[in-house]
């Protein structure tokens, strides 16, 4: 029994310090995956979040599905879903969890995060002041825990404010924006007028329930009639739940950082109003069985502060995809504004214009350019209004937030301040390290003179020749659409292909050969050579030859338009590095076939050319006369990780039944540690909520495989694998003169593949 006395005086919390050498503020996905990053990076890490779950906007308690530069597979971004952690973390989601529960990521945050001893984590902890004895350097700041009445005081040489809002940069005093730049500072056509507003709102999401018996509802008093105040209210149907609703948005007229409480308000009347809509409006009958099954507490948040760096990306970096000497992230997401009146408006509920491909985000953007030990995470980074169109999303967030944390560790290795990194020409060593990470840099190939690779000698038992696609039991899909084949080709006269088709009647089809002006990139919108082809009435091959030499190594794209009375063979065979894509329609994204753009707005008008979704999406069966491209065991240390100008991949022959990659070296070397780079498609965008996925494990990636010396012992197998990076740590280093690597094929239809192999001594480092 506890018995206390009353006392005369107030009484004081309970108070503990905590000393670590990265504070980070925000446990949403930027926060987490700083985190986790910085902790692997051999970091003493506090993670402070202010609710009782992980994961922001994307957990449970909001559920918003993460994207990035993928953007729904609605863009020109081939093979642009983000590195490092946050691939870990959405390739375990969709591993775990297909079915886009919130709950259930949740939990894999909630794991991930608690699997590394390096990370403090402080839950329902908000921060309330920051320490300082200078005027420009963070000391500390406290926290308090509404769950155990205890307040924390956390002291750390570097902090991260990951927070959303930016409340450790607001009350440190960082230099910070709010609304929208006019037009003419940044030259940026696309700056909203007062007529628009310059905040994006917040949104609130609910989720429905079919209960198998009729459900009636009786709304509150405080719920609002939609019909007469929401003036898109016939946008409404009974299927539609979740984040499909993102645009049920409000509060861009207001202060989004006071007033959200207000805000939140306003959307709970109009989620009421909306349900009472379908179940009394007597229009639903569809939705006699539905329940209400939950609301969302916590509305997701698009826009507040965006504070200062050395650099504010605008437009212009977002468009003309502008590479910079410090670049260490992309973004790929449209450039995505809302009307500030949000679902309250008569306007369209977004305006979303695409670049060309992804776009680098600097260092410079990444760190406060006054307040000298903080660096910025998630979407409060230097960005104008317009740029924060495209890099406010999720997975932008995140990736960022990681190039933060390598930064961190080597500040603290260096005994450097963030803005020194640039400043005293670090830059080459972070872009390094963050490469090892996984974190893939556009326009940034990976040297790593400490890989043991590049001094070995490299062979495989196979290298898919690659000449086309299997034709057994080929699908035949009429070009209701226009249809392309992407090809990876080397410098030289294309070679003639067949293609299969069938011809309802004697007609004609054009098939033009594209490729992108933008060099690099995979928006084909650039006509090489054109045929027209003759077709009569039934099943036939026919041969094409462009009769064109191509330059240099790129993607090509060999497109059929569009002709109703003309079916074209596809195949069931799948390749690393090769897809099909089709000038279709994906209203997620604001795609049509075509980006139109205003006149006078700075963005280019192209066409989109998307891959299809799993299970459809299959390659167009066309066999050439000729090599196309060679998939040869050198890929494995050309320092790219995913296809670029190329596929950057070794695959084997799907008849080589146990293919092995030997890297051999003339004297012994002393292994301790293997990484090994798999298929996990990166062209999938994963979304993490809601949309389910057509399988667990990507069909590309190579599940089972094991590891022999020169004197064909086991040093290492792997069952079952799903993951992008396996790196293997030997307890003790493995002494030898040669190393094989046999895998097994991930199906009948999908020859084994790899990106890259590395191995390391620790001696050598």
């Amino acid at each position: 029994m506890i018995r206390i006395d009353a006392e005369r005086g107030s009484r004081s919390l309970k108070i503990e310090t905590c000393n670590t050498d990265f504070a980070i503020i925000g446990g949403g996905m930027s926060g987490v995956c700083a985190a986790i990053t910085a902790a692997r990076q051999g970091l003493k890490v506090t993670l402070v979040q202010d609710r009782p779950v992980l994961g922001g906007n994307a957990s449970s308690e909001v559920r918003l599905w993460i994207l990035g530069a993928t953007s729904h597979m609605g863009n020109n971004n081939r093979w642009s879903r983000e590195g490092g952690l946050i691939d870990e973390l959405l390739v375990e989601n969709t591993y775990r969890n297909p079915e886009g529960n919130p709950v259930i990521l949740d939990m894999i945050l909630l794991n991930k995060v608690k699997q590394e001893p390096n990370i403090t984590l402080l839950l329902n902890t908000a921060v309330y002041e920051v320490i300082k004895s200078k005027g420009d350097e963070i000391d500390g700041i406290k926290a308090f825990c509404s769950q155990n009445s205890t307040e924390y005081v956390i002291k750390a040489p570097l902090f991260c404010d990951a927070s959303g809002d930016g409340i450790v940069g607001f009350l440190s005093g960082a230099a910070f924006r709010m609304g929208a730049e006019p037009a003419g500072e940044f030259n940026e056509p696309m700056a909203p007028d007062a007529s628009y507003g310059e905040l994006l709102g917040h949104s609130l999401y609910f989720y429905t329930k079919d209960t198998g018996k009729p459900v009636r509802f009786t709304a509150p008093e405080f719920a609002m009639d939609v019909q007469k105040e929401i003036p898109r209210y016939r946008n409404f149907n009974a299927k539609e739940h979740g984040c499909k609703l993102w645009w049920v948005e409000h509060g861009g007229r207001m202060d989004t950082v006071h007033d959200t409480e207000q805000i939140k308000w306003e959307l709970w009347k109009v989620i009421y109003g909306v349900w009472d809509y379908i179940k009394n409006s007597g229009k639903f009958p569809e939705a006699e069985n539905y329940t209400l099954e939950w609301v969302g507490m916590v509305p997701g948040k698009r826009e507040s502060r965006r504070f200062e760096g050395d650099y504010i990306l605008s437009q212009s970096d977002l468009i003309e995809q502008k590479i910079h000497e410090d670049g260490v992230a992309y973004g790929g997401w449209s450039i995505d504004l809302h009307p500030a009146d949000g679902v309250f408006s008569d306007r369209s509920p977004c305006n979303q214009w695409h670049s060309k491909g992804i776009f680098q985000i600097p260092y410079r953007s990444l760190y406060s350019r006054n307040i000298k030990n903080l660096f910025l995470a998630g979407r409060i980074i230097s960005v104008s209004h317009v740029a924060f169109g495209g890099t406010r999303v999720m997975a932008t967030c995140a990736y960022v937030a990681q190039a933060t944390a390598v930064a961190a560790a080597l500040c603290l290795k260096y005994k450097k301040m963030p803005a020194e990194l640039y400043s005293e020409n670090y830059i080459p060593v972070l872009q390094k390290e963050l490469l090892k990470t996984g974190q893939y840099i556009p326009d940034v190939n990976f040297e790593d003179k400490d890989d043991l690779v590049r001094d070995a000698h490299i062979q495989s038992s196979s290298n898919l020749a690659f000449r086309g696609f299997s034709r057994d039991n080929y699908l035949l899909k009429r070009l209701s659409i226009a249809a392309g084949q992407m090809l990876p080709v080397q410098p030289g006269r294309f070679p003639s292909f067949t293609a299969l088709l069938k011809a309802d009647a004697a007609t004609k089809v054009n098939v033009e050969l594209r490729i992108s002006s933008k060099y690099g990139g995979f928006t084909p919108d650039t006509i090489v050579a054109v045929k027209q082809v003759e077709l009569q009435p039934g099943e036939q091959e026919v041969n094409i030859d462009f009769d064109v030499v191509i330059d240099k190594q790129q993607y090509v794209f060999v497109c059929f338009l569009i002709n109703e009375k003309v079916q074209l063979a596809y195949s069931h065979e799948r390749v690393t590095g090769i897809l099909s894509v089709f000038n279709g329609v994906n209203k997620a994204v604001s795609n049509n076939g075509k980006q139109v753009a205003p006149e006078g707005s700075g963005v280019e008008s192209f066409e989109f050319w998307c891959p299809q979704r799993r299970p459809e999406g299959q390659n167009i069966a066309l066999q050439f006369r000729e090599v196309v491209h060679a998939f040869t065991a050198d890929q494995l240390s050309n320092g790219a990780d995913r296809p670029t100008l190329q596929p950057n991949a070794w695959v084997a022959e799907l008849a080589d039944r146990a293919p092995v990659i030997e890297v051999s070296w003339e004297e012994f070397r002393s292994i301790d540690r293997i990484d090994l780079v798999f298929d996990t498609d990166t062209d999938h965008p994963m979304e993490s909520v809601l949309m389910t996925h057509p399988e667990t494990v990507m069909p590309f990636c190579v599940r089972n495989y094991h590891i022999e010396d020169e004197q064909g012992r086991v040093v290492y197998q792997k069952k079952d694998n799903y993951h992008t990076r396996n790196e293997i740590l030997f307890e003790s280093p493995v002494e030898t003169k040669k190393l094989k690597v046999i895998l097994e094929h991930p199906s009948d239809d999908v020859p084994a593949s790899l990106f890259s192999l590395r191995c390391y001594s620790f001696k050598s480092h």
